[in-house]
């Protein structure tokens, strides 16, 4: 059987992140999280007081950060580390969420993360999702999606994310964020999001989260001339 790369971009709070893993998990692929990659570095950044406008700064953070991913023994579930150190809970919070976009923004930022991520593509099998994993990280994939969703449902779904970690956050605060991010993700010079010709779109608004999943599972038996019947 073919190896392929599914490529699964779109805006925060689609579902993305739960969806790719899903159907990681389900076609025996590796699940790649690049939006952990960006936070991570994000959270190095604040921890370290790096400026953003410094170029300097921001070569040199670059230089001492190292991201992987290991999978908890306890829960099956990926991680992500940071320089060795597991970093999962507090990358997921709203002080790296409000600042991880104008970071991701930056060329030297998304150089080295985009290298490590074609890196880590390289024997393909794998799902990856962000926002420019059709469009620039992996062109040639061979199976993309582009998730998009109500913004009003993207904030209610992000909200409850937040209260199941014991994050007490305002609707009207996650929607400002939302519009935020969306404003300089799809704006920034630097591989900006949009969807790829070559991608089906996907909106989520009405959808559950095995919707979501099967749609994609669906065209990957297509592409990989699996009968879904005998699945």
């Amino acid at each position: 059987m073919r190896e392929i790369i599914i490529a699964i971009d779109g805006y925060s709070g689609c579902g993305k992140s739960t969806t790719a893993k899903l159907v990681a998990a389900e076609i025996d692929y590796s699940y790649i999280d690049t939006g952990a990659m960006y936070r991570a570095t994000t959270l190095y950044f604040l921890e370290n007081h790096v400026r953003l406008t410094n170029d300097k700064e921001v070569k040199e953070a670059l230089d001492n950060i190292d991201i992987e991913f290991k999978v908890n023994a306890k829960t099956h579930e990926s991680e992500t580390f940071l320089n060795g150190l597991n970093v999962e809970k507090q990358i997921r919070k709203m002080r790296v969420t409000e600042h991880v976009s104008p970071v991701s923004a930056l060329s030297a930022v998304r150089d080295k993360m985009v290298a490590q991520q074609q890196k880590m593509g390289k024997k393909k099998t794998v799902v990856m999702d962000g926002r420019d994993i059709g469009t620039n990280v992996f062109p040639e994939a061979e199976l993309k999606f582009f998730m998009t969703a109500d913004l009003t449902i993207r904030a209610q779904r992000r909200q409850a994310e937040l209260n199941k970690k014991g994050q007490r956050v305002g609707l009207e605060d996650i929607i400002a964020n939302l519009e935020e991010r969306d404003r300089i993700d799809t704006t920034r010079s630097e591989s900006p999001l949009r969807k790829a010709e070559d991608a089906h779109l996907l909106d989520t608004t009405n959808l559950t989260i095995e919707s979501q999943v099967q749609y994609i599972i669906d065209h990957y038996n297509r592409v990989m001339n699996i009968d879904s019947v005998e699945n």
